[in-house]
């Protein structure tokens, strides 16, 4: 197809949007806009060689940004594009159609999406199309943080100590209306209708999902905002699954709708303003985690797939029939174990987790069942909307002990001590579990003292018989 006499291909940009589905702090954005005319392009691109098709939750979030980014970039004077299919051949349609002369994007880490930026960045040179990719979606990318041998880190606290050494960038405005206006109409580029891509779970699942959560630039900005009001209280209540103690932002960083360089800006400001307190250094540390995570993704991008720690490749985690059951409860939230299953029940209701009882649950999953924390990684993977392709599986791997700077794997958590400590009054617990809701004469952390009479169910698991049946598993594969 050849391209079209309008408009010049020496000004037009497209401007490649992926996880970073916002207009401040855009790198790409901006470039485009100081270029000359631009058209933003989403490519749902799950076909192209090793790219992790999404989760029905992460779907459900994506067709909510998607709608929002297209607002917000309408008031900009810049139509948002939508397609299909494997994004370089998609891309080079859209170039071929619009007649632009240059791409930008916001670089990503992990492998199969750096292959397929790379692909891109070789056909642009081949058509004579500028191409420009900037950083913008961490705080400092991953080949610029090394340890003193030259190697990407293995432990946190030393990736920690030595980001907090580099200098932060601060973040960029939102171009100026009518910067990036031109001449291109979005049919020009093969525009598909969001509808059409059928994002969006069945009702009752949707009705949850939007219960708890708004997607966009703007309900993330609010949410950080309403944080940092509390944020004082973020060191002992990140923990505590009965209250909002957690800043929530996990799937508006994920979406990449407010970058960690806005989030870090407005912590340390809120610093200056109000003092540090042991609540705000705490937060700043968790970005910092999240940072941890996506450079042992760039150094390992089969993190989903495969041990950090080859010792587990011999783990005799149960075959997938022996453990089906015990699964299946797993993920039904029907353990007979209260906080596992009001955990299980948030993420199905809501599509997240609290991340302390994220780790019990995975915790009694990988330890208690002796099930492959891959499989918990792939059912949080399709359930949670902050599905995210470094945290997820990092985390998991951290639980299990098979991952970097990982957990020992003789740490157990024991679900009905974790229950009396962060949720005392079993209000967490009574939320989630409305068969326990009405019990207040007995300990609803302590099972079986109900009897099937409430419709609650037995543990399906020893927890002292299967913590010991785990450490011997470990030992025997020393």
């Amino acid at each position: 197809m050849s391209a079209p006499e309008s408009p010049d291909r020496g000004t037009t940009t497209i401007v490649w949007f992926r996880d970073d589905l916002r207009v401040t702090d855009h790198p790409a954005l901006q470039a485009a806009c100081r270029r000359g005319a631009v058209v933003a392009l989403y490519v749902l691109d799950e076909v192209s060689e090793g790219v992790r098709p999404l989760g029905a939750a992460a779907r459900w979030w994506l067709h909510g940004s998607l709608t929002a980014l297209g607002t917000s970039l309408a008031e900009l004077g810049i139509p948002l594009v939508l397609r299909r299919g494997p994004a370089g051949p998609v891309l080079g349609e859209v170039l071929e159609r619009t007649g632009a002369g240059g791409v930008t994007w916001n670089r990503r880490y992990g492998g199969p999406e750096r292959a397929v930026d790379a692909a891109v960045k070789q056909d642009c040179a081949r058509r004579g199309v500028a191409a420009h990719s900037f950083h913008a979606n961490l705080l400092h990318e991953p080949w610029t943080l090394r340890t003193g041998t030259g190697g990407p880190y293995k432990v946190y606290t030393p990736f920690w100590k030595a980001l907090r050494t580099l200098e932060i960038r601060q973040p960029l405005p939102a171009p100026t209306p009518g910067h990036g206006a031109g001449p291109v109409p979005a049919a020009a580029a093969g525009g598909e209708d969001l509808r059409d891509w059928d994002l969006l779970p069945d009702p009752e699942h949707a009705e949850g999902l939007a219960a708890a959560w708004t997607p966009g630039e703007a309900a993330a900005w609010q949410r950080l905002d309403d944080f940092l009001d509390g944020v004082a209280g973020y060191a002992e209540g990140h923990d505590r699954p009965d209250r909002d103690g957690t800043s929530r932002l996990s799937p508006h960083l994920r979406w990449g709708e407010i970058s960690p360089f806005a989030v870090w800006d407005a912590a340390v400001r809120h610093r200056a303003q109000h003092g540090s307190t042991p609540g705000l250094e705490k937060f700043l540390a968790e970005l910092g985690w999240r940072e941890f995570d996506w450079h042992l993704l760039h150094a390992h991008p089969d993190l989903h797939e495969r041990h950090l720690r080859p010792r587990f490749d011999a783990f005799p985690w149960r075959g997938p029939q022996e453990a089906a059951g015990d699964l299946r409860a797993w993920q039904d939230g029907r353990t007979g174990l209260p906080l596992v299953d009001a955990g299980m029940r948030q993420m199905a209701s809501t599509g997240w987790m609290h991340n302390r009882v994220r780790m019990v649950t995975a915790s009694l999953l990988v330890k208690n069942l002796l099930v492959d924390w891959r499989a918990g990684e792939q059912w949080f993977w399709d359930r949670l909307v902050d599905a995210d392709p470094a945290s997820g599986p990092a985390n998991w791997q951290w639980v299990a002990g098979s991952g970097a700077d990982a957990s020992p794997f003789f740490r157990i958590f024991n679900p009905l001590t974790q229950g009396r400590r962060f949720d005392p009054e079993a209000r967490y617990v009574r939320r989630w579990v409305p068969e326990l809701a009405g019990e207040h004469g007995v300990d609803p952390h302590e099972p079986g003292l109900l009897g099937p009479s409430v419709g609650y169910p037995e543990p399906i698991v020893d927890l002292r018989a299967s913590r010991q049946r785990a450490l011997d598993a470990y030992a025997a594969t020393a």
